[in-house]
């Protein structure tokens, strides 16, 4: 899986190129979360699979729950104003209340929500 490697934090960030195919079950996100060198991971939305945002799938729940069992955080980066269940719009909101799994509509407000500060700082 290609990636980018962001090292100007405190903490290493693997950032999952959308050139990838999509993700489409939890195990192909557990290979490639477990072949990323970072603890902490960036998702794009258009990686995964339009079943992640449709919480009745399952899907979210799955990998979220290998994101917690391999204690590394994940960051979710696109538009989900689009989406129109209100479940998922709970779910985000819940979600970005701690820093182990955020949504975020960039990098920069990605790894701030995770509480990742620059090295310079």
């Amino acid at each position: 899986m290609n990636h980018v490697l962001h090292i100007d934090h405190r903490e290493p960030v693997a950032e999952i190129s959308t050139d990838n195919p999509v993700i489409q079950s939890a195990q192909e996100f557990l290979e490639a979360m477990m072949n990323l060198p970072a603890d902490v991971i960036v998702v794009h939305q258009a990686t995964l699979h339009d079943s992640f945002f449709d919480l009745r799938s399952g899907l979210a729940g799955e990998i979220l729950q290998k994101v917690v069992n391999y204690s590394r955080r994940m960051a979710i980066i696109g538009d989900f104003t689009h989406y129109t269940s209100k479940s998922l719009h709970d779910f985000v909101r819940e979600s970005n209340r701690g820093n182990t799994v955020v949504f975020a509509s960039t990098l920069s407000d990605a790894v701030e929500k995770l509480g990742i500060k620059k090295t310079a700082e």
